[in-house]
């Protein structure tokens, strides 16, 4: 499974930004649970779930919840016409090892249909050894899977200041875990919206509510063949 090189292209820029952040913490300290509240509070419990599982992509650090992704998202199958309850899951600077600790708590809901598994950025800016990133997000996968959840995965980009090897390691554990589970997947999340100063906020790596949108039209342009109505 190959990552477009427009992607790359646009990631390139992006991770000079990010080199020059060094390895400070960009998003704020984990909360002690997610959200882990749906996006509207009318659906019956036997409504078919899809749950947003990530970090401050997910959440939509900086924004109100109206332009975070898990709303546009619930937003767009409500006017197509599809019954499905979108979970907010995710949690602000959590990692793939804060995903593992959180996922089982996460997964007790009753029928979840859909795991939107976003993770791994964090684990970049800290520098975990990729093995451990891997192994991480495999287990979650994992998971979802003992339970008949579906996954859409998502994927992430690294710059070269991070070491070429490094670079190359990161960039494959997520086509890699994508084809070995036969995953849905979204090459690079924030494809069309990275190192764009209209598309994002202050700090040029969290998007802004218009770069949202396009974030969610790349996760739902891989998520509309998993729907069913």
């Amino acid at each position: 499974m190959s990552i477009r090189i427009t992607a790359l292209i646009s990631f390139i820029c992006f991770g000079i930004l990010l080199a020059g952040c060094g390895d400070s913490k960009i998003e704020n300290p984990p909360e002690q649970q997610p959200r882990n509240k749906s996006v509207k509070s009318e659906y019956a419990s036997n409504t078919p779930k899809i749950v947003a599982f990530g970090d401050s992509l997910t959440v939509g650090f900086g924004l109100p919840k109206r332009d975070a992704y898990p709303y546009l998202l619930q937003k767009r199958l409500d006017a197509e016409g599809y019954k499905y309850e979108v979970i907010d899951a995710g949690v602000s600077g959590d990692t793939t090892l804060g995903g593992v600790e959180r996922i089982d708590w996460v997964l007790g809901q009753k029928n979840i249909k859909i795991l939107i598994l976003e993770l791994g950025a964090n684990d970049l800016m800290r520098g975990v050894p990729v093995k451990e990133l891997k192994s991480n997000l495999e287990k979650i996968i994992r998971k979802a899977k003992a339970k008949k959840i579906e996954v859409l995965f998502c994927g992430m980009l690294a710059p070269e200041s991070k070491g070429r090897k490094y670079q190359a390691d990161f960039i494959s554990v997520f086509p890699d875990l994508a084809s070995k589970y036969k995953l849905k997947f979204v090459p690079f999340l924030l494809e069309g919206v990275a190192m764009d100063p209209d598309l994002n906020q202050a700090d040029g790596i969290h998007p802004n509510a218009k770069g949202t949108k396009i974030m969610t039209a790349n996760i739902y342009k891989e998520l509309k063949s998993m729907l069913q109505k």
